[in-house]
Parts: C-alpha cells; sequence; structure tokens
C-alpha cells in the first residue's frame, strides 16, 4: 500500500497519508476487537460456568449485546466525584488507551505489512505498553478515593515487578533470532510449526510459558486483577469512572491482550505462518503471479496473524474463568520468588545452548533437492529436540480438541430446560 502511494504523492505527502492510513486501520481493528472480546468473554465465562451468556439481542448467539451495552454506556452521565482531581481524573483513561494502541504501531501482521517497522520493535512494544500504568495510577490518584489509590498503587508495585522476568523472557528467542526486528524474527520462523521458536530447544518452551502468564498480569487479568478486586477495593482504580470514560479502560485492556498475545505470536508461535507450508506466502505468491500475488498472500497472513492473537486472548479468558484471585502477597511472591529466577535460568540456559548447539551440529547431503528441499539433513540438539517435542505438543492439542468438541454443556442436577434450549420469551 505505501508503495501505491509513493506513485501517487511526494514523499512528505506519502508518509503523513501512511500514518493518517495506519493511525485509523489499527484504531478501527482495535475498537472491533474490543467489541467482539466483551462478547467472547460473557460467552466463555456462560460456558465454563454452565450457565447463559448472551442469547436475546442480536439473535441466537447475542452478538449485538455488547453494542447495546456500549450505546448504553454512551449514554450514561458523565459524573465526576467532588474531591477529585478533575484533570487527572479526565486524562488517565486517555493515557491508558494510548499505552495500549501505541504498541499497535509495531506490531507485524504480515510480511511487512506494520504501520512503522523499527529495529527495536520487541522493547519498543514492551516501553509503550508499561506506559498504561501511569493512566491507572493517575485515576486512583485523582478519583480522591481510597480504594481507587489501593488499586493503583497494586498495579503500580505489580506491573513494575512482572516486566522485569517478562522482558528478561523476551530475551530468549531474542538471542536465538539475533534480531529484535519482529518482521525478521517471524520470517526465520518460516517453514513447518516445528520451526517455531516455541520448539526451538528447552529454554524457549519454558520462557513461552513464563511470558505469557507475566503478559497476562501485565493486562490485569484473573487471577492477577489485584487493581480491580471488587471483593476487596469496591472496583479498584476505576470505582469513581462510569460511561465513556469507564469504557476506555475496558478498551485499553482488551486492547493490551491483544497486543502481548500478538507479541507471544510473533516470538514463539511463527508469527503469520501456518506452520502448515514449507514457505512464506506472501513471497511465494509473489513468484507465482507477480505483484498481487504479494497481497493476496499478506492477507491470508493477517487473518492467520490475528487468529492467533485471538486465540491467546481465548486462553487468557480461560484462566480467569477458571482460576481464583490471588491475594496481592501470593502475587509478588510469585514473581520475585519464582518466576525472576526462572526466568533468569532461561536466559543464561539457551546462551549455553546457542553455543554447544552450534559446535555440535553436522551436516550431511542426502539424495537431491525436491521442491523447498534443500537436500540436506543438519543433526543438532535442537533438531533432536524441535521435531519430537513439536509432533508431541500438536497430538496433544488435537486430542484435548477432539475431547471438547464430544463434551456436551449439561445443566447441573435438578435444572431442566435452560442449557440444552433456552427458554421462549413472549414478544
Amino acid at each position: 500500500m505505501k508503495d501505491l502511494l509513493e506513485h501517487i504523492l511526494n514523499p512528505t505527502q506519502t508518509e503523513v497519508a501512511w500514518a493518517l492510513a495506519s493511525g485509523f486501520i489499527l484504531m478501527g481493528f482495535m475498537l472491533a476487537s474490543a467489541i467482539f472480546f466483551v462478547w467472547l468473554e460473557r460467552k466463555v465465562s456462560g460456558r465454563i460456568q454452565d450457565r447463559l451468556g448472551p442469547t436475546r439481542v442480536g439473535g441466537k448467539f447475542g452478538w449485538l449485546q455488547t453494542i447495546a451495552d456500549g450505546v448504553k454506556l454512551l449514554c450514561k452521565e458523565d459524573s465526576i466525584p467532588g474531591d477529585a482531581d478533575h484533570f487527572l481524573f479526565r486524562l488517565a483513561p486517555y493515557i491508558a488507551v494510548c499505552g495500549s494502541f501505541v504498541a499497535f504501531l509495531a506490531l507485524p501482521f504480515g510480511n511487512h505489512f506494520v504501520a512503522k517497522e523499527l529495529n527495536i520493535a520487541v522493547f519498543f512494544m514492551l516501553a509503550v505498553m508499561s506506559s498504561e500504568i501511569f493512566g491507572v495510577i493517575l485515576a486512583g490518584y485523582g478519583s480522591g478515593s481510597k480504594w481507587s489509590l489501593f488499586g493503583g498503587l497494586r498495579e503500580a508495585a505489580q506491573v513494575v515487578s512482572y516486566e522485569v522476568p517478562r522482558a528478561i523472557c523476551v530475551l530468549v528467542p531474542v538471542i536465538v533470532a539475533g534480531t529484535l526486528n519482529l518482521n525478521t524474527v517471524v520470517l526465520q520462523q518460516t517453514g513447518f510449526f516445528w520451526n517455531w521458536y516455541i520448539f526451538h530447544d528447552p529454554f524457549t518452551f519454558g520462557a513461552f510459558w513464563v511470558f505469557f502468564i507475566c503478559a497476562t498480569s501485565s493486562c490485569k487479568r484473573a487471577p492477577f486483577d489485584l487493581a480491580e478486586a471488587e471483593s476487596e477495593l469496591v472496583a479498584g482504580f476505576h470505582t469513581e469512572y462510569s460511561g465513556f470514560r469507564w469504557l476506555l479502560f475496558f478498551m485499553a485492556e482488551y486492547g493490551s491482550m491483544f497486543a502481548v498475545s500478538g507479541i507471544a505470536a510473533t516470538l514463539f508461535l511463527g508469527g503469520w505462518n501456518t506452520g502448515l507450508l514449507p514457505f512464506e506466502l506472501s513471497d511465494q505468491f509473489q513468484k507465482w503471479i507477480g505483484p498481487a500475488g504479494f497481497v493476496v498472500g499478506n492477507l491470508i497472513n493477517v487473518v492467520v496473524f490475528i487468529l492467533k492473537g485471538w486465540l491467546g486472548v481465548f486462553v487468557m479468558m480461560w484462566v480467569r474463568w477458571t482460576l481464583p484471585r490471588l491475594r496481592i502477597d501470593q502475587v509478588m511472591m510469585t514473581c520475585l520468588k519464582y518466576f525472576l529466577p526462572i526466568s533468569c535460568v532461561l536466559l543464561a540456559g539457551v546462551c549455553v545452548w546457542q553455543v554447544v548447539a552450534t559446535s555440535l551440529a553436522w551436516t550431511s547431503a542426502v539424495g537431491s533437492p525436491v521442491l523447498w528441499w534443500d537436500g540436506k539433513i543438519t543433526i543438532s540438539p535442537t533438531t533432536i529436540w524441535k521435531y519430537p517435542v513439536a509432533i508431541i505438543t500438536v497430538l496433544w492439542l488435537l486430542r484435548m480438541g477432539a475431547k471438547l468438541w464430544k463434551t456436551r454443556s449439561l445443566a447441573p442436577p435438578g435444572v431442566t430446560g435452560w442449557a440444552l434450549k433456552p427458554p421462549a420469551m413472549r414478544g
């Protein structure tokens, strides 16, 4: 798209047009995703807790319920407590949204399909996402409520603590890739799913899970939702918010959930690669049908990447409605006593692995090149590890998927009619 603009506009106009187009597209995607995630969370919670999710507004699946809720929030009265700092109270939600939104600028949805490709994209995203905490702190302080202040301070302590193991876990695949450019990281994972960095070695496999847990904590998701904790703090940092400003906080939360899931997919799960083909779609389609093939291949890449991001968000929702909330001392102990030393061990381990795997690698030419295979077989600790682990993991996931598919949602004993068929309502 940017190449097309360069043929029509001068360089300055091209940059401005590309910036505006990228901003509108990403903001539209963030809004649409937030609407979908609210609906999905209600469905997931209803499924896990054996109760109904949205079923009335919007037909069979209640897909218009979130739209109705959004309209309701926009129409609610905008109230500010008398003891609040009006400037900080108004500013806080927008800082939270900006911290979440700016991270999307460096997130590659496809091959060079990114608003701004950066050579330090990984840490740029982590840095700007961390700025969301300023919105939470200002919301708690500016509300003039002790419950809001407690929630903001809790979130500050939690995020600052979990940022350390999260950043260390990001370094693990970065060391393997040798670059901070996310587009390059994904291109190095081109091919079948065993080429993904999660299967590269035992340390990247462990780093993925530690990163994802720390990312869940940074998004204020249960069991780490101590900043909200309605059973303790009424509603935490956003107790005094209502209407549109309350909506902004949850838009920022859902945006951050997709952003960290996108980072996890990029660094560990092959990014936009399907894992089912031995080539990268956009480049291969370009060889087959010319420039149009690059666009077609990238459209497929974008769909694959978004589905991976949505899958990560779904897992966060799954965890939220399955596990109970932790205490604040348990949250801090989990980070400082367990995740921090584990992440340091993973970082040191992957450095040693890279040296050992390189020194023990053995390559032999076998047969002649066929299709995309270069006719060479490389044997190293990495190949001995990744193929069995990748295949076992995929077989386990298929087994779990088949088991879930066969499981019906049944009502608890003594309840009739609700689980299998919603009750008919007049009108």
